[in-house]
């Protein structure tokens, strides 16, 4: 499996990828009756450097973008969206090609604002990679099974900070 830069022509295959998670309204904050233009809208905006993960046979299984934090004075921290296709262990990969990523980048943190607290999966993957829970938004998700539940800030630095005499 290869990770590299999506392209134009990738929209479909990245919207196989997105369609059944932005459906199931159970880990994005995003409406699920957007539209697969309204979708590939957000995920490929102009600031998000987008990533796709490939097999050996050049089917994507996954997708994640790079973006700012936030603006000025927060652009150093960066922020990323994942979806993977289970069964290929696109997920682990991509988080780690995105960690290096960013920081070859320049960022020197990556922060997740908004990781539902129902989504074990991801909150295992990022702990495992060194990311901690800095925040808990309580009841900020309504997930379809569950009703209200929190929200997690997970936060990870990428590089050290600078010496100050």
């Amino acid at each position: 499996m290869i990770i590299r830069p999506a392209r134009s022509f990738d929209r479909d295959e990245i919207w196989q990828c997105l369609a059944p998670v932005i459906r199931s309204g159970d880990t994005y904050a995003l409406p699920k009756h957007w539209s697969q233009r309204q979708v590939l809208s957000y995920w490929m905006q102009e600031e998000h450097r987008v990533y796709v993960a490939e097999t050996a046979d050049h089917h994507i299984v996954g997708t994640f973008y790079i973006r700012a934090n936030q603006k000025g004075a927060g652009a150093h921290t960066a922020n990323a969206g994942f979806v993977a296709r289970p069964g290929y262990g696109a997920g682990r990969l991509m988080a780690e090609h995105a960690l290096k990523e960013a920081a070859s980048l320049g960022y020197r943190a990556m922060q997740f604002n908004f990781v539902v607290s129902t989504n074990e999966r991801a909150i295992e993957l990022w702990r495992h990679l060194g990311f901690e829970v800095v925040g808990r938004v309580p009841e900020a998700f309504d997930h379809p099974t569950y009703g209200m539940v929190d929200a997690l800030i997970m936060w990870r630095r990428l590089s050290s900070p600078p010496h100050v005499p």
